[in-house]
């Protein structure tokens, strides 16, 4: 029993001084071996920096012409593809001309009557005017016979403006294109009683599409320096901020329904008069040269005007940037490799990136991917990588 004993002592002092000599050995261990948390970093960019502002608006021919029938009858003929080009003086539409050319012939006959009328009393003047002379007939026989040719006068004068009356409504039975351009969907077929309601009176429209005119809407606030610009037009450049400056015909830009860039830059054309009561709005018009026929009138499309250029500006992106209730910060990478909490102050949002306005300096390393690996103070692995080039496209 006592061997028994002091065999189990002997077995708990080598587990327990096991215990303490093995421990201390773990722990030295964990420490040595634990490795620093890797995140990416990128650098603060320091790049001029475009500050624009973006418009839905509408396209518009230069010149959209309808073409109305502008008498009425039954529809004969189209004489056009539609959707084609269409020059000016061509022959679109004819409405049936025999009930015009009836008129016509009645007008004709009322001038021959009237000419008639005014060869009687003309001869009857010429015959009572001698005999007037040597008291051969009455004064008042003369007085009657220069009424009469007066009244035949005027009688021919009113034919001669019935039959061109006539006339002019039988050559809108053929329509014509007013300018040349392009020609939409016809409204009306061949067949078809045109020029009263309710049947059609707008039978199509002509458009010039050689400069295309882009109308949106801006706010009262964004007026004041859409009408600053105007006043600058005058000079033929803008400054942008510092020292850059550029043409104000390159300060609008058209970004089509696929994203893409329209290549040709537009010109500002007019505000209108009033700001509307009823939005709060003011019509605003942009022209954009349209050699290549690409942009149709009725087109919904997005006018960009670069507001201000900034040289020199710091820019980082989104992604790097924390929000806590309305107040910006980042994780920047100190010399030492630490986490640092900067708090920074945003100017404006371009593209997919920010522009600092303070907080940040040239060469600033900041977090880039894994904040939420990250807590101040912490010591990290940088990783630097370069600020993808999507991201940059202003």
């Amino acid at each position: 029993m006592k061997f028994t004993a002091f065999r189990f002592r002997g077995i708990l002092i080598v587990c327990l001084l096991s215990i303490i000599f093995i421990l201390p050995a773990c722990k030295k261990e964990v420490v040595k071996t634990a490795p620093l948390t890797k995140v990416q970093a990128v650098q603060v960019i320091q790049t001029t920096v475009p500050i624009k502002a973006d418009f839905v608006g509408q396209t518009y021919g230069y010149k959209d012409i309808p073409i109305r029938a502008r008498v009425d009858g039954f529809l004969k003929g189209v004489h056009f593809q539609e959707g084609t080009f269409v020059r000016q003086g061509q022959l679109l539409y004819t409405i049936d001309p025999e009930p015009f050319k009836a008129l016509e012939a009645e007008a004709m006959s009322g001038v021959a009557e009237s000419q008639t009328m005014l060869a009687k009393a003309e001869s009857d003047l010429n015959r009572i005017r001698p005999l007037a002379e040597i008291n051969a007939v009455s004064q008042s026989d003369l007085d009657a016979a220069v009424a009469q040719f007066g009244a035949a006068q005027a009688s021919l004068d009113a034919a001669n403006a019935n039959l061109k009356y006539a006339r002019i409504n039988l050559g809108y039975t053929s329509i014509l294109s007013p300018i040349t351009g392009v020609i939409g969907r016809t409204l009306a077929k061949t067949g078809e009683y045109v020029g009263r309601a309710p049947n059609p009176v707008v039978l199509n429209t002509v458009s010039i599409i050689d400069t295309i005119l882009v109308q949106f809407s801006i706010t009262e606030s964004d007026y004041l320096w859409i009408a600053r610009q105007v006043i600058e037009q005058e000079h033929d450049t803008i400054p942008y901020g510092g020292e850059a400056r550029a043409s104000y015909k390159d300060r609008y830009r058209l970004v089509l329904a696929d994203g893409s860039i329209f290549p040709h830059p537009g010109r500002f054309n007019f505000t209108d008069r009033q700001v509307d009561p009823t939005t709060g709005t003011l019509l605003v018009q942009v022209s954009f040269p349209n050699p290549d026929k690409l942009l149709r009138p009725g087109q919904f499309a997005r006018v960009q005007i670069i507001v201000e250029v900034v040289e020199n500006g710091l820019v980082i992106p989104q992604r790097s940037v924390r929000e806590l209730q309305g107040l910006y910060q980042v994780y920047v990478v100190n010399d030492t490799n630490a986490i640092e909490v900067r708090p920074v102050k945003l100017a404006a949002k371009v593209g997919s990136m920010f522009l600092v306005q303070e907080g940040l300096a040239t060469g600033d390393r900041i977090v880039f991917e894994g904040l939420n690996l990250v807590r101040p103070g912490q010591k990290v692995d940088p990783q630097m990588v370069e600020v993808p080039s999507e991201l940059m496209k202003f």
